[in-house]
C-alpha cells in the first residue's frame, strides 16, 4: 500500500525544486575533485557515527548520487518524477516521526560527501537541521607544505581532542590557538561538557555576528570568534548573558574583523603622510585644559629593570623637550590583571594619551581603548595588529647589525657569545643580523647564542667552556644592579671591558610621536584594510636606535661602525640584502634583494653562523610565558 502524501509535502518540494532551478550549479564530487586536482591520497580512517554539521556537507562521493541535487542539495528533478515522490516521501516521514537512520559519508579537508543518503540530507537541509547523523570515513591527503594543508592538519589535531568538526579558520596555528585559549593544554582531551559549553557560546556568538555582519562567511566568523576571544577571556565570556555577549561583540566589531597572525602595517619613519597642519591637541584636551597630559604605565620600575629604565629616560625627555605643553606622569607595577584599572585610573586623573610600556599589558590597553574611544592608548609591541589601539617599536636590528660587526673584528678565536632574554619577534631578527654584521669583517666569525628565560640554564658556563671572551650581553644597565656587564663587552681579564652599546633613544621616538599628533597626523596614519592594524616600527633614520663606542674600541673599527650607521641612516643599506643562508640551509637566493620589514618580524630562523637554538615552550621559566604568549614566533606558545 503506497504512502499517500501530505498537501504540505507537494508544497515543500514545489517550493525548494523552484530553488534548486535557480541554481546553476551542481553538487561537487569528491572522487572527481581528486582526480580533477591531482590529490594524493596518504589513506583512509573511519571515524565511526559523527554529528555532520550540514553546512559543511560539500557534494557527493560519486557522480551518479548528485546529478537529481543543485549545489545546495535543493531537489531539481520534475515533481511527477519516481525521486519526487521518495524525496516528499521522506519529508513527511520526518514530519511524522522523524529521520533516524545515519548517512554515510566521507569527511576530506574537513568538508563531507554523502555516500548514501543524499535525499535524507537534502531533507533535513531544507527543513533547517544544524546537523546529520552519519558513519564517516576520514580521507588523508598526503602532507604537503600548502597552506591549506597544514591547516586542515591542525584540524585534525584538534578534531582528535575535542571531537568538534564545526569550525573553520583561516590561519595556520589557530586551532593551537584555541586550544590555549579555552584553558586546555596542548594535549589535554575535552569533556563533554567542554563540548556543550563551546557549542552554546559559538552557536550565541555566530548568530550575534551574522546578525551585525552581514555576508560573513562560515571561515570570518570562526576567525572572528577566536579574536573575541584573544581578547576576553574564556571564563568570564562563557558566563555572559546574551545581551552582555552582544554588547561586547558590537563594541569590539572591529577588532574582530582582523585575521589571526595578520602582519599590521608598519610606518617605517615619522614623516605625516599629509601636508595638512591642524594641531590635535584641541580634541585631545579637555576643556578649560592647557596642556596635553601623557601617562607611561610600566610592568616594573626604573630601579630593577633596564627597560622600564629606558622609557623612563624618554618621558623624562619629553619633559624638557615640551615643558610648556605636555605634562608626564608615570604609574609603576602594572600586570595582566590590573592594568585596565591602571589605565582607568589615568583617564579619571586627565591623561589623554597613555603609552603601556610592554607586550604582556597589550591585552588590558586594548580591553580599555574599546571602552574609552576617545583617548588615544598605544602600546609598545612589535607584530600585533589591533584597530583600538596602536602599537610601536624599534628597529633594534640596525644597531645589533653594527655591534656584530665590532665583535667580529674584535674577537681572536672567532668565537663570540650573545644572550637574548625572550624568543619573540624582533629578537630573532636581532640575533641574526648580529651574526651577520660579524660576519661580513670576519667569515670565519660564529656567535654562541644562549638564552636567560630558560630553565636550570647557566649561560656563562658555555662561554667559559668555548673560551668565549667577547660577549653581547644586556642593552643596559639597571640603575640599582650598576655593573659593566652589558652592551658588548670583553671578559677576558680581571674585569669587563665595554666596547659599545646599542641604545633605545626611547625620548626621541615619543617626542616625535607627539609632534606627529600636534600636527594631525593620527587621523592621516588610518588604514582603509579593516583586517590590518598600525605599527610604528622606527629606526636609525629616525634617531630612535644609535650605538655608542668607548674609547676601547680601535679607531678603524670606530670609523667602520661610524660609516655603515650612515649608510643605514640614509636607507642605502640592509643587513638582511643579497643571499642569506640559515642553519638549514639557504633562505634567499636573490643577490639584489632585501627581506621585507614584514619578513624581518616575522623571521623564525638563525643564520648559518650562529650556534644555538630558538627554545620551545615546555623550556622557558613561568616569568617568561606572559610576554611569549603576547609576541612569541609562530609555533612556540
Amino acid at each position: 500500500m503506497s504512502l499517500v502524501l501530505s498537501n504540505e509535502a507537494h508544497a515543500e518540494y514545489e517550493k525548494y525544486y523552484k530553488l534548486g532551478k535557480k541554481e546553476d550549479e551542481g553538487l561537487l564530487v569528491l572522487d572527481e575533485l581528486i582526480a580533477n586536482e591531482h590529490i594524493v591520497i596518504a589513506g583512509e580512517m573511519s571515524l565511526g557515527l559523527v554529528q555532520i554539521p550540514v553546512e559543511k556537507i560539500a557534494g557527493t562521493k560519486t557522480s551518479g548520487r548528485g546529478e537529481s541535487f543543485s549545489k545546495s542539495f535543493y531537489p531539481i528533478l520534475p515533481e511527477k518524477s519516481e525521486f519526487a515522490q521518495k524525496w516528499m516521501g521522506l519529508y513527511q516521514a520526518h514530519i511524522e516521526e522523524g529521520i533516524r537512520e545515519p548517512v554515510k559519508a566521507y569527511e576530506f579537508m574537513n568538508k563531507f560527501y554523502i555516500e548514501e543518503g543524499n535525499k535524507r540530507v537534502s531533507v533535513l537541509k531544507c527543513l533547517g537541521a544544524v546537523s546529520v547523523s552519519g558513519m564517516v570515513t576520514r580521507i588523508y591527503p598526503v602532507r604537503t607544505t600548502e597552506k591549506k594543508n597544514i591547516i586542515y592538519y591542525e584540524f585534525v589535531d584538534f578534531y582528535r581532542l575535542s571531537r568538534i568538526n564545526y569550525l573553520d579558520f583561516s590561519e595556520v596555528g589557530s586551532y593551537a590557538r584555541l586550544q590555549h585559549l579555552v584553558g586546555k593544554r596542548p594535549d589535554e582531551k575535552w569533556s563533554e561538557d567542554d563540548r556543550l559549553e563551546f557549542s552554546s557560546l559559538h552557536w550565541r556568538f555566530k548568530s550575534i555576528y551574522m546578525e551585525n555582519e552581514k555576508g560573513s562567511s562560515e571561515e570570518n566568523i570562526d576567525d572572528a570568534l577566536l579574536a573575541f576571544l584573544n581578547l576576553y577571556d574564556y571564563s568570564e565570556v562563557i558566563t555572559l548573558e546574551t545581551s552582555e555577549l552582544k554588547e561586547k561583540i558590537l563594541k569590539s566589531r572591529e577588532e574582530l574583523k582582523l585575521r589571526e597572525g595578520s602582519i599590521p602595517e608598519l610606518h617605517m619613519s615619522p614623516e605625516v603622510n599629509s601636508g595638512k597642519k591642524k594641531n590635535i591637541l584641541t580634541r585631545l584636551l579637555p576643556t578649560g585644559t592647557s596642556k596635553m597630559k601623557v601617562a607611561f604605565i610600566h610592568e616594573s620600575t626604573p630601579e630593577v629593570s633596564s627597560w622600564t629604565y629606558a622609557h623612563e629616560l624618554g618621558r623624562l625627555h619629553l619633559k624638557k623637550a615640551f615643558s610648556d605643553e605636555i605634562q608626564t606622569v608615570s604609574y609603576d607595577g602594572a600586570t595582566e590583571e590590573n592594568v585596565e584599572a591602571l589605565i582607568e585610573k589615568c583617564i579619571e586623573d586627565g591623561n589623554n594619551l597613555i603609552f603601556t610600556t610592554s607586550p604582556p599589558l597589550l591585552k588590558g590597553s586594548l580591553k580599555a581603548a574599546i571602552e574609552h574611544p576617545d583617548v588615544k592608548i598605544l602600546n609598545c609591541s612589535l607584530n600585533t595588529s589591533h584597530k583600538y589601539i596602536r602599537t610601536y617599536h624599534v628597529r633594534m636590528y640596525e644597531a645589533k647589525f653594527l655591534m656584530g660587526a665590532i665583535a667580529g673584528a674584535m674577537t681572536e678565536n672567532d668565537k663570540i657569545g650573545y644572550l637574548a632574554d625572550y624568543p619573540i619577534y624582533g629578537v630573532t631578527a636581532n640575533i641574526n643580523a648580529f651574526a651577520l654584521g660579524a660576519k661580513m669583517v670576519n667569515p670565519r666569525a660564529r656567535v654562541y647564542l644562549e638564552w636567560t628565560k630558560i630553565k636550570k640554564h647557566d649561560p656563562f658556563e658555555t662561554f667559559r667552556e668555548q673560551e668565549i671572551s667577547y660577549i653581547s650581553g644586556r642593552d643596559m644597565i639597571m640603575p640599582k644592579k650598576a655593573s659593566r656587564y652589558f652592551g658588548l663587552y670583553w671578559d677576558g681579564g680581571d674585569y669587563p671591558i665595554n666596547l659599545a652599546m646599542p641604545v633605545r633613544h626611547w625620548g626621541k621616538f615619543y617626542e616625535q610621536m607627539i609632534r606627529k599628533l600636534m600636527k594631525g597626523s593620527w587621523k592621516d596614519d588610518e588604514i582603509e584594510d579593516e583586517t590590518r592594524g598600525l605599527n610604528y616600527w622606527w629606526g636609525m633614520s629616525a634617531g630612535a636606535v644609535d650605538v655608542i663606542c668607548s674609547r676601547h674600541l680601535p679607531i678603524g673599527t670606530a670609523r667602520l661602525i661610524e660609516l655603515l650607521k650612515k649608510t643605514i641612516s640614509a636607507g642605502d643599506f640592509n643587513p638582511f640584502h643579497g643571499v642569506l643562508y640559515s642553519q638549514q640551509g639557504i633562505v634567499q637566493k636573490d643577490s639584489e634583494r632585501e627581506l621585507s620589514p614584514e619578513e624581518i618580524i616575522t623571521m623564525d630562523w638563525l643564520a648559518e653562523n650562529v650556534v644555538g637554538h630558538i627554545p620551545g615552550w615546555e623550556e622557558l621559566v613561568e616569568q617568561a610565558k606572559p610576554v611569549v604568549t603576547t609576541q612569541g614566533l609562530g609555533g612556540i606558545v
